[in-house]
């Protein structure tokens, strides 16, 4: 071997060597600054569904969102809800809401912007829609209630109240204060 061709190995060694340093450098660099630049303090979902089960691991509810993240008093908030019951639980009921937050405690979710819950069975067997700016629901025990304006529609009735406690089950409303109605034969 001649001197050149040892040379010639050594510089390309070298180099190598240098490139995969460097190149760990970069990455090592990289990764620091991605995690850096991150909140480490929840998680978030794109298209999430949390399924709500009896004892004996019947499905009872599905509530979908869009969005799912946990805030740091680790509540869980949700966009573009929707609740529906399963034919088990007997609740002919679908909710829908821009926002939800769901309690740390896991059992009471509080909705909020264009609350929406219709029933296609509701009450007299016609098709009934409630409204309100927010409602909260606990969806083990089938039962919303909120303090805010209702409007509900029963077929071609229409009803407002100050307030109001569904219970979904047994399809029966309890409106608290300043009902006024109208009602057509």
């Amino acid at each position: 071997m001649s001197a050149r061709y040892v040379l010639a190995v050594l510089v390309l060694s070298i180099a190598a060597i240098g490139s995969w340093y460097l190149t760990g450098v970069q990455r090592t660099q990289e990764v620091t600054q991605t995690i850096s630049d991150t909140d480490l303090g929840g998680f978030y979902l794109r298209t999430a569904r949390i399924l709500g089960t009896d004892d004996s691991g019947q499905l009872l509810y599905e509530i979908e969102a869009d969005f799912a993240q946990q805030t740091e008093n680790s509540e869980i908030e949700l966009q573009n809800v929707r609740i529906k019951y399963t034919s088990a639980a007997n609740v002919p009921w679908v909710i829908k809401s821009d926002l939800a937050t769901i309690s740390d405690s896991m059992s009471l979710l509080r909705l909020s912007g264009n609350v929406q819950a219709i029933s296609n069975e509701g009450f007299s067997g016609q098709e009934t829609e409630i409204r309100t700016p927010m409602l909260e629901i606990d969806p083990e025990s089938y039962q919303a209630e909120t303090d805010s304006r209702v409007q509900i529609r029963i077929g071609s009735r229409s009803l407002t109240a100050t307030g109001m406690l569904a219970l979904l089950q047994e399809n029966r409303l309890k409106l608290k204060s300043n009902v006024s109605g109208k009602f057509v034969p």
